[in-house]
Parts: structure tokens; sequence; C-alpha cells
């Protein structure tokens, strides 16, 4: 079965996020002072071959653990969807 990924990666809620930061005053400059706190982050799509949606959750759990996420400055969340 093929599943797809959504995972999205973003920075710790206690550590500063300086392209965040310079976007929320950057909203002030266009004319949007209603914007703040802007977290920026990463989002990314990826296609998974598994037996089962399990199988599919655990690998996709293994790739960001050791490879997409930087778990000392990060963290993540995905969904996992059946591809058609």
């Amino acid at each position: 079965m093929k599943f797809i990924a959504e995972i999205d990666v973003m920075p710790l809620k206690a550590l500063l996020d300086p392209q965040g930061k310079a976007v929320t005053g950057s909203m002030t400059n266009l004319g949007l002072p209603e914007i703040a706190n802007v977290r920026i982050g990463k989002h990314i799509t990826l296609e998974i071959e598994a037996a089962s949606k399990d199988a599919a959750h655990a690998k996709v759990d293994e790739a960001c653990k050791k490879l997409l996420c930087n778990q000392i400055m990060e963290f993540y969340e995905f969904e996992l969807k059946e591809s058609k």
C-alpha cells in the first residue's frame, strides 16, 4: 500500500525563532500590525510504501527522528493518508 505523509517541522515554542521574529517585525511595515508571533518552519511531503498504516506511521516517525527534524531545536507532527 502507498501512503502520503504531510509533515510539519517547527521550532520549539521555548526557543527564539529569528526568521519568525523578522517576519513579525515586517508585518507592521506592510500595514498589517494585527499579525503577531509568526513562527516559521518546514512542510515536508513524502510518499511511502508499507504493508499497513501502522508500519507506514513507524517509518515516517523514524525518518523524522533520524533526518527530518533536529529534536533539540524542533518538534514535528504529521498526518498520514492512504494514496489513491
